[in-house]
């Protein structure tokens, strides 16, 4: 079986999802929060209703807002064919099983779509390793299912630079999940290399149990914390 997902996934996951796999409480959510890539997550816009100050930067956003909308109900296909195929790497407990999987995804992507379309502002494009943000421009940065989940195409030093770039825009935490590949593959050397080389820094970098579990091995999550945090 291919273990290639192919092209990057512009993906619709959930603000439950999120709240689940980087560990976020209430206190978590004050402020400002960045969400980079943010694809068509409705992380953004239910934490916008929730009074935070949710900011999302992805590549996809170059497009209008109504071609970034089509483009993820597509992908919400393609998504949920690879992990179908694939269901022996998957704990089924959060989701259940596939066809609720699907209802959640295919929420999320209605509520990315409507609020995309009403507040394009909060939707910027960007990529890494270079983001239109100041130093510290946001109390928390969260980061899925891109850094490590395509190692196969992204090195050491792309990581590396980007987990850089998202550190500079941080005044507070960056939280970054999963540490295993697209095909639940780990990581372990090339976080703790990274884990090392941010020391080499002088910042701290941790490795972070989460109560969450999708991918099988993926419990865990990278955290990078600003001075005095």
């Amino acid at each position: 079986m291919n273990d290639s997902i192919g092209e990057f996934l512009v993906s619709a996951r959930s603000f439950a999802e999120y709240e689940a796999f980087f560990d976020l409480g209430p206190d978590d959510l004050r402020g400002s929060v960045l969400d980079c890539p943010g694809g068509g997550a409705s992380f953004t816009a239910t934490a916008a209703s929730r009074g935070v100050d949710a900011i999302a930067v992805d590549p996809a956003y170059a497009e209008p807002p109504a071609e970034v909308a089509a483009r993820v109900r597509a992908e919400l296909d393609r998504g949920n064919a690879w992990v179908t195929a694939r269901t022996s790497r998957y704990e089924w407990g959060f989701h259940r099983d596939p066809e609720s999987l699907t209802r959640g995804r295919t929420e999320s992507a209605r509520s990315f779509a409507a609020d995309i379309a009403a507040h394009p502002e909060r939707y910027r494009f960007g990529t890494l390793p270079d983001l239109p943000f100041a130093d510290g421009a946001f109390d928390l940065v969260l980061s899925s299912h891109f850094l490590f989940t395509y190692a196969d195409r992204l090195d050491r030093d792309f990581h590396l630079a980007a987990l850089r770039e998202l550190h500079r825009v941080a005044r507070g935490q960056v939280r970054v999940f999963p540490q295993v590949d697209q095909a639940g593959g780990r990581l372990d050397n090339l976080v703790e290399e990274l884990v090392r080389a941010f020391a080499e820094d002088g910042v701290r970098a941790e490795r972070r149990r989460v109560p969450y579990e999708f991918q099988r091995g993926a419990d865990s999550m990278l955290v990078l914390h600003s001075p005095g945090r």
